[in-house]
Order: C-alpha cells, then sequence, then structure tokens
C-alpha cells in the first residue's frame, strides 16, 4: 500500500548551468541539421569548461551544418547571456569534432525492402502522469522548473539586472492524503553579478519571484529558505564547474517521482528511441490519465536496435486505475502506432523543436503551433476512453 503522507524533494537546474549549457549546443545542432534535413540523423554531445566548448559525435545530413557548428554554439552561449571572464560567448574557443554515423548502426536503422526502420538502439524508457498539477506533472519538479524559469525571464528582460545565468532550485513538497499541499523547505542558489550581494540580498531579490509561482498557502511562516547557502555565487556556468551533455536527466523527466530509462535526450535525433520513444511513453501516460482511467500512470517501452516494434509495454497505476492494467496495455498499443517511424509521424517529431527543450523540463509545458512539446497533447484521451 502506498504512502499517504510523506515528504518528497525533486531539484531543478537554469539554462545556465553547465550541463545545461551544454544540452542547449547539443539540441541547437540538432535543429539546424533538421531544419535543412527532416530525415537527418545526429547523435552530438557537448562539454563545455573555462572558455572552452568541445562538441563531438555522429551525423548524417548536410555538411553546411557541420561548418556552421562554433556560430550554433556561440549563438547559444550569447542567448543563454553568458558575457563574463572565463565563459564569454564571443571569447571561448569551439572545437567541432562531429564526423559521419557509423554503417553499421545507419544499416539497422534504415529501412529497406520489406524492413521498417528499426530503433536506433536498445534500451528501457518511461513516461510518468499524475493528477497533482493541472499539466498532470508531479508538483515538485514542476514547480522548481517554474522558479527558475521566472528568474530567468526577470533577469533576461531586464528587470533584474543583478542575476547570473547559472541557478539551481531544489523544493521539499509535503504531502498529506497523497497530495500535495505545502512546502517545507526552498533551496536556490544563484549565481549574481554584483560581488557585494550577501545571501539575505539575494533572497530579498528572489523572494517575491518564488512565492508568485508557487501555490497560494504553500509556503508559510514554518517553510525553510536556503538561499545562496555557501555565501557568494559569482562565478558561475562552465568556468566555475564543467558542463556535459545528459547529466541531467531526473531534473529532464519527473525529478525522481517516476523511473528513468537508461538513456539521456539532448543532441538525438528522433529515430533514437532514448528520446523519441521516452517521449511517447509520456503522451500515452498522460493521456491515460486524461481519460480519467488513471490518477497516476507509469507506462514503460523496451526496444531493440533495428527492430522497429516495441518489445514490451507495462503499464502500473499505482492503485488508482479504474480499469485492469492489461487492458490499458493493450488499449495504448491499439491507438498509436509504437514503431520508431510510427511515433515520429504521429508526433510530428523531425522537426527543429529541440532546443527550448533543454531547460526547464521536457514535460509538463504546453503544446506549440509548430509542433513543439506534441507530446504533450491529450488528444487520445477520447480514443483510450472509447476503448473501455
Amino acid at each position: 500500500m502506498s504512502r499517504k503522507n510523506f515528504l518528497f524533494t525533486s531539484e531543478s537546474v537554469s539554462e545556465g548551468h553547465p550541463d545545461k549549457v551544454c544540452d542547449r549546443i547539443s539540441d541547437a545542432v540538432l535543429d539546424a541539421f533538421l531544419t535543412e534535413d527532416p530525415q537527418a540523423r545526429v547523435a552530438c554531445e557537448t562539454f563545455a569548461t573555462t572558455d572552452r566548448v568541445v562538441i563531438g559525435g555522429e551525423v548524417r545530413g548536410p555538411g553546411d551544418v557541420i561548418r556552421r557548428v562554433e556560430e550554433i554554439a556561440r549563438d547559444c552561449v550569447r542567448d543563454i547571456g553568458y558575457e563574463q571572464e572565463g565563459f564569454h560567448w564571443a571569447q571561448l574557443k569551439v572545437n567541432n569534432y562531429l564526423h559521419a554515423q557509423s554503417a553499421d548502426i545507419a544499416q539497422g536503422v534504415d529501412a529497406a525492402g520489406n524492413k521498417d526502420e528499426g530503433a536506433g538502439d536498445q534500451g528501457i524508457m518511461f513516461g510518468y502522469a499524475c493528477t497533482e498539477t493541472p499539466e498532470l506533472m508531479p508538483a515538485p519538479i514542476f514547480y522548481a522548473h517554474k522558479m527558475l524559469k521566472k528568474l530567468a525571464e526577470v533577469r533576461k528582460n531586464g528587470t533584474e539586472p543583478r542575476l547570473g545565468p547559472d541557478a539551481k532550485s531544489q523544493l521539499s513538497v509535503r504531502y498529506e492524503d497523497g497530495k500535495p499541499v505545502g512546502v517545507t523547505s526552498i533551496v536556490l542558489s544563484t549565481q549574481h553579478l554584483d560581488p557585494t550581494m550577501s545571501s539575505a540580498d539575494v533572497r530579498a531579490l528572489v523572494e517575491p519571484y518564488i512565492l508568485g509561482v508557487l501555490p497560494d498557502g504553500w509556503v508559510t511562516a514554518d517553510t525553510e529558505w536556503w538561499v545562496n547557502p555557501t555565501g557568494k555565487f559569482v562565478i558561475g556556468g562552465p568556468d566555475g564547474d564543467a558542463g556535459l551533455t545528459g547529466r541531467k536527466i531526473i531534473v529532464d523527466t519527473y525529478g525522481g517521482a517516476a523511473p528513468h530509462g537508461g538513456g539521456a535526450f539532448s543532441g538525438k535525433d528522433p529515430t533514437k528511441v532514448d528520446r523519441s520513444a521516452a517521449y511517447a511513453a509520456r503522451y500515452l501516460a498522460k493521456n491515460v490519465v486524461a481519460a480519467g482511467l488513471a490518477e497516476r500512470c507509469t507506462l514503460q517501452l523496451s526496444y531493440a536496435i533495428g527492430v522497429a516494434k516495441p518489445l514490451s509495454i507495462y503499464v502500473d497505476t499505482h492503485g488508482t486505475g479504474q480499469v485492469d492494467e492489461a487492458a490499458i496495455e493493450r488499449a495504448v498499443a491499439q491507438v498509436m502506432d509504437l514503431t520508431p517511424r510510427g511515433i515520429r509521424t504521429h508526433l510530428g517529431m523531425n522537426r527543429p523543436i529541440y532546443s527550448r527543450t533543454s531547460a526547464y523540463g521536457h514535460f509538463g509545458r504546453a503544446p506549440e503551433a509548430d509542433g513543439g512539446f506534441s507530446w504533450e497533447k491529450t488528444d487520445l484521451a477520447a480514443a483510450l476512453k472509447a476503448a473501455f
């Protein structure tokens, strides 16, 4: 029997966090390839440290994109806001080591004769949804993201110019009878460009914005605040700590409230089921909950490299389901083609929509007119209801 009264904590990191700088660059390279060729293959990794960005991986697509990689990386760093000594968009050195995709991988993925396109790798992928927020996301990670996204907004629009790009948040949420009801502690470490600011000064600056994004009544006199608890935080970004693509996978998904599969997302084109099938699993889990079939749903998919159909589908509704879980497993396979090609077609994934996913979560975002966050739609809810 699941616990009803407990504390649960999730963290988020800003777009200026070293790892997120790398995710952004990797996804921007992917978007550049998909803009030129929707069928491009990309597996791009980025490493960043003091005044240096190193980009490598395997690609198949227009050669002119490879020649523009340095420009793409600088544009990302400039948009994030780094113009500091030790990491400045105009001064950093960019090393580009992208090369052609392995022919051995390509032969497993490409369609040929009667063979459909196969998965770009083996692996397990998880999707999750719950009724804790209107976006059907776990509350701790959803609001940890919102805090940092708001601070980035007021930093970049000039309202709070003393804030720097690098930041981390953490929320401990109190649950009663299985529902989130309040925040017991708020942790925020944010870079500040004014070296004279104390922790108290930073708290005074950020507190109104944090209170503005959290639900009314969740913060009380008993809530603990830990704002820049180590003191001064002026040296930020890759100059303060090296970054690497794919190191914030729990931040990217559900904040630890649900399992995560074996792979990261950023820099991978949608033939890689690490990314596309994880998005499909979220899409299906969200639609199961939106259809009223459960209050919580975890959905797992598994694949083998070069094989089109998923090897298994698993659903767990954590005791909240209104119908049999095995019946949900059968239903989701009927309402959506879960081959790599089927997922990409259904969700319109061969488009340059990935840079925007690189910070503040891949899930719990509003679907966008150009196809961004298509996996957040609930347009299968009616079909799933009809199946029962």
